[in-house]
C-alpha cells in the first residue's frame, strides 16, 4: 500500500485572512476560515507539500456560541460550549456540516461536497473526524435523512442503563453547568457518571451508549444490538456514501471493540477502498483496536511521537528510538507518526522547543524509519508557533479549537489567497523547503515508501554519539539510503559504520559508494562497510545510492 502523507488542517483556521485577533472575539470580530477558500490553489499547494491525504478536522456541526437560529438551526446555551465557536468535538449534528465554514449557510453541504470534489480533482483523499463516544450536550439532528431516529428521541430515561438506550442516566439528579440545567442528569462524554463534572471534564458533552453498563461493572449487552450500533453506522455510511476516503475515529478506545469489528466491516462491505484510524494511547490495546476492530491505522502517541519530542527537548537519549519501533514492530506499518496535531503544542512553542528548524531531525525520522503513514499540522511546516491567548485557550503553545482566531504563518504563506508566501521570512521559507523535499522523496524513493528497514544504532562506535545521533538504512530492488540525523545543537563529524548483519539483510556487496543527500544536494563517498560524515545542528541526511 503506497504511504500516506496525511496534511491536518482546520478550516475555522486555515483560511481566515482577518488580521484581527480580539481575544474571546465573535466571528463578525475576528472571522472564520471557509470551504470555498481552500481552492484549487491551496489544494496544489498541499499537494505540491508531498501530501496524500488532507484531514478537514472539526466538519460536523458541533456545538456554539454562534447563533444561527434564523437558518433552523437550534441555538445552544453558553455554558456547555467550550469558547466563542465551540469545541468540533461536541457534534451537535451527525448529518449536517458546520455553518460557520460556509459562505452561504444554506448552501454548508453543497459547499463541503464541492470541497471533497476538488480534494479529489488534486489528486488528494479525504479524512474527516468521527467522534463516535460522545456529542453535546445539546444534540439535535436538523439535517437528518428522512425515516432516520434522532439519538435520545425513544430513550427510556427513567432508566439508568439499558441497550435500547442512546445515553446514559442519572435518574431522578439534575445536573447544573453554570446556568444550564439537565433532568434527568446525563454521563458525561470521559466516562463522568456523575451529576457534577467538573471544569477539567468533557462536561460540553454526554457519553454514547454502546450497550456496555459501566455502573455494572462493564458488563456488556450486545444481544440483541443495541440502537446505538445501527445508528451510527448509518451516520458513517452516510458521510462514506459521499465520498470520504477514510474515517479519523476520535476517542476508539472509548467506544467497544465489538461495535468497531461490526461497523467497520459494514460499512467496507460497500465502500471497501475506505480506511479508519484510531486515536488509541493504550498500547496494550494496539493490536485489539487492528486485528479485532478492523482499523487500518493507529496513533503512536504515547510511542513514538512521545519520545521523538523528549529526544528533541534534550531530555532523552536518541538511541532510545530504536526500542519505541521495536515495541510495535509487528504492526509498525500500521502506526501513524506525528510531531504536531490540534491536540498537541507546536514544536516551536515555548512548551517545546522554540524554533521549527529544531524539529528537522524528529521529522525526517518520523518520515523516513518505515513505510507506516506520517501527518502534520497545517502551520508546522512554516514553524508556527502557537503562543497566543485566544480566549478559551489560553497560551498554551496550541492553536486554539475553541475560538475564532487568525494563524499568523498561514496568512502570510496564503497572502490572501494567492498562496505565494509573500509574507514568510527567511527561515519560515527555509523550514517549508525542508518539509517540501522531506515529504516529497517519502513518497517518490521506493526505499522509503516500500523498502525495508536495518536499524543502524546498535552497531556504532566511539566515533558517533548515540546520545545525540541516529541512524538507520531503507532499500528497496537497486536503491539503498542512509538516513542520519544529529540532534545536537553544533555541527558534528561522525563515522557510521554498517555491519555484516546489515549487508546480509539488505543484500549490500562489500564495495565503494558515491550518495546524494536528497535534502541538500550535498554529496559523500564511503563504503557499504561505513561513511565518515560531517552533519549541521538539529539537521539530517538523507543519503542515497545505487547498488
Amino acid at each position: 500500500m503506497p504511504k500516506h502523507i496525511i496534511y491536518q488542517l482546520f478550516p475555522r483556521t486555515f483560511t481566515n485572512y482577518n488580521p484581527s485577533r480580539v481575544y474571546n472575539g465573535s466571528i463578525e470580530e475576528n472571522g472564520c476560515g471557509k470551504f470555498n477558500l481552500i481552492t484549487d490553489t491551496a489544494l496544489g499547494k498541499i499537494r505540491e507539500l508531498g501530501a496524500t491525504h488532507v484531514w478537514y478536522t472539526g466538519v460536523l456541526e458541533h456545538a456554539t456560541q454562534t447563533n444561527y437560529s434564523r437558518y433552523g438551526i437550534s441555538a445552544d446555551h453558553p455554558s456547555v460550549v467550550k469558547g466563542r465557536a465551540g469545541s468540533p468535538y461536541a457534534v451537535k449534528d451527525y448529518y449536517d456540516v458546520d455553518p460557520d465554514l460556509a459562505e452561504n449557510v444554506p448552501e454548508r453541504m453543497h459547499e463541503f461536497e464541492a470541497l471533497i470534489e476538488r480534494t479529489h480533482a488534486a489528486g488528494l483523499k479525504v479524512v474527516i473526524d468521527f467522534v463516535g463516544n460522545h456529542v453535546a450536550r445539546q444534540y439535535r439532528s436538523d439535517a437528518k435523512p428522512e425515516g432516520v431516529e434522532d439519538l435520545g428521541a425513544n430513550d427510556h430515561s427513567e432508566w439508568a442503563f439499558s441497550p435500547l438506550n442512546n445515553y446514559y442516566y442519572l435518574p431522578t439528579q439534575e445536573l447544573h453547568i453554570g446556568t444550564y440545567t439537565e433532568y434527568p442528569a446525563r454521563a458525561t462524554g470521559n466516562d463522568c457518571f456523575n451529576a457534577y463534572p467538573a471544569t477539567t471534564d468533557w462536561y460540553e458533552t454526554v457519553k454514547l451508549n454502546y450497550g456496555v453498563f459501566y455502573q455494572g461493572g462493564g458488563e456488556k449487552q450486545f444481544d440483541p444490538m443495541p440502537r446505538t450500533w445501527m445508528q451510527m453506522c448509518q451516520i458513517l455510511l452516510f458521510w462514506a456514501d459521499k465520498g470520504i476516503d477514510c474515517f479519523r475515529c476520535d476517542m476508539a478506545e472509548m467506544v467497544p471493540v465489538e461495535f468497531w469489528h461490526w461497523a467497520i466491516a459494514e460499512v467496507k462491505k460497500q465502500h471497501p477502498q475506505i480506511e479508519f484510524l484510531a486515536e488509541v494511547y493504550n498500547p496494550s490495546r494496539y493490536r485489539e483496536f487492528l486485528f479485532d476492530a478492523g482499523f487500518d491505522y493507529l496513533y503512536d502517541k504515547v510511542g513514538m511521537y512521545d519520545y521523538l519530542r523528549n529526544v528533541t527537548s534534550r531530555s532523552y537519549p536518541a538511541e532510545g528510538i530504536s526500542q519505541q519501533w521495536q515495541s510495535v514492530d509487528d504492526i509498525r506499518d500500521h502506526m501513524l507518526y506525528f510531531l504536531e496535531n490540534h491536540d498537541e503544542q507546536r514544536i516551536a512553542s515555548g512548551f517545546f522547543c522554540g524554533r521549527g528548524i529544531c524539529a528537522e531531525p524528529a521529522m525526517t525520522v518520523a518520515a523516513t524509519l518505515g513505510t507506516n503513514p506520517v501527518m502534520i499540522y497545517a502551520g508546522q511546516e512554516f514553524g508556527e508557533k502557537g503562543m497566543d491567548s485566544e480566549g478559551f485557550s489560553g497560551m498554551d503553545g496550541r492553536t486554539t479549537i475553541f475560538d475564532y482566531w487568525g494563524v499568523k504563518t498561514l496568512q502570510a504563506w496564503a497572502n490572501n489567497g494567492k498562496f505565494d508566501g509573500a509574507g514568510l521570512d527567511d527561515e519560515q521559507r527555509e523550514l517549508y523547503d525542508f518539509y517540501k523535499r522531506l515529504l516529497t522523496l517519502t513518497t517518490q524513493h521506493k526505499a522509503i515508501s516500500e523498502g525495508k528497514m536495518y536499524d543502524l544504532e546498535f552497531a556504532q562506535n566511539e566515533r558517533y554519539n548515540r546520545r545525540e545521533q541516529y541512524c538507520f538504512m531503507r532499500k528497496a530492488d537497486h536503491e539503498a539510503i542512509l538516513v542520519v540525523v544529529n540532534f545536537a545543537d553544533r555541527a558534528i563529524d561522525a563515522h557510521v559504520t554498517i555491519p555484516a548483519q546489515a549487508r546480509e539483510y539488505l543484500d549490500l556487496p562489500i564495495a565503494p559508494i558515491h550518495a546524494t543527500d536528497l535534502l541538500s544536494g550535498s554529496e559523500w563517498d564511503g563504503t557499504t562497510e561505513g561513511i565518515d560524515l560531517s552533519i549541521g545542528a538539529w539537521k539530517a541526511l538523507v543519503l542515497r545510492f545505487e547498488i
